[in-house]
């Protein structure tokens, strides 16, 4: 005998109230409030940059761009790049909400000046940089718009492959197939965007390698591979062609499997370096293990 009995549909209240046990991977450290939840200063190092990150997509954008500006030979790029341990609330640190009052990961002060100067949100970075040192962003009208446009379609597409399919397929308490089929459906339509686009140039912003290429990478190249949340074959990945082929050119490049590695502290330790000073670390990393942390940020 068949149950048709429905499940009771949700009737939004009429006002919304935070329910703390809602569940989740991340329910500890969610919340509807901005603000500092403990008084904690900021480190300082000895380089003009002072990066508070951690080795997610969003993360590693900032620290390739740093590592490109270095391979560049642009010793004004050195730089220190402190752990932010998301998971245990270190992103709501007086300090940390200084530097970002967004209190997500990652976030820069340039101190190469007479006062810091904060910046924040991955994309912002980005451009900052770029035009800091004058390098991976054109300067001609239409190539520059072109790389902006991709720049800012990385910052309000991803969301939808993070926050949206990487929640539901992975992280949310039960599983909800509406919520899993809207947003693989974006990211597939999403794949399929960038994927066009990619069959016309050998980078997303055109001929060269740009600030754009350095923001989409660490999200969609991942997600090409079937690294993002293991869903490659949910998603059959396999499909996107250049999207591949685009992925793994960048994967080769030394300055990305430099900047890949910092502040990483997921996967074998010999590609994890939780925290960068000086270009040598690479050789060294003799920090201590820390306790996985897997959430994009």
């Amino acid at each position: 005998m068949t149950d048709t009995t429905a499940p009771t549909p949700y009737v939004p209240p009429t006002v919304w109230t935070w329910d703390q046990a809602s569940g989740g991977r991340f329910a500890s450290i969610n919340r509807p409030v901005a603000g500092a939840t403990h008084e904690k200063d900021l480190p300082r190092g000895k380089h003009p940059l002072q990066l508070y990150s951690l080795g997610t997509p969003n993360g590693v954008k900032v620290t390739i761009m740093l590592e490109e500006l270095l391979a560049l030979g642009h010793a004004g790029a050195e730089y220190d790049a402190w752990l932010i341990r998301i998971i245990e609330g270190e992103q709501f640190s007086s300090g940390f909400v200084g530097a970002n009052p967004n209190s997500k990961i990652p976030a820069l002060l340039d101190c190469s000046g007479t006062e810091p100067v904060r910046v924040f949100e991955s994309g912002a970075i980005l451009m900052y940089l770029a035009e800091k040192f004058a390098a991976f962003l054109p300067t001609e009208s239409a190539q520059r718009a072109e790389c902006l446009s991709w720049l800012f379609w990385q910052m309000g597409s991803a969301p939808f492959l993070g926050g949206g399919f990487g929640h539901f397929y992975a992280y949310a308490p039960i599983k909800i197939e509406y919520a899993i089929n809207r947003f693989a459906m974006e990211v597939k339509r999403q794949m399929d965007v960038l994927n066009r686009r990619l069959a016309e140039s050998p980078y997303v912003a055109g001929d060269e390698y740009t600030v754009a290429d350095i923001a989409i990478w660490p999200w969609y190249g991942a997600t090409a591979k079937g690294l993002t949340y293991e869903a490659g074959e949910f998603l059959n990945v396999a499909e996107y062609t250049h999207v591949i082929r685009w992925a793994d050119e960048i994967a080769k490049r030394p300055a990305v499997q430099r900047g890949r590695m910092v502040n990483r502290v997921v996967g074998p330790l010999a590609q994890q370096l939780h925290e960068r000073h000086d270009a040598g670390d690479f050789d060294t990393r003799t920090q201590d293990k820390l306790n996985p942390q897997t959430a994009p940020a």
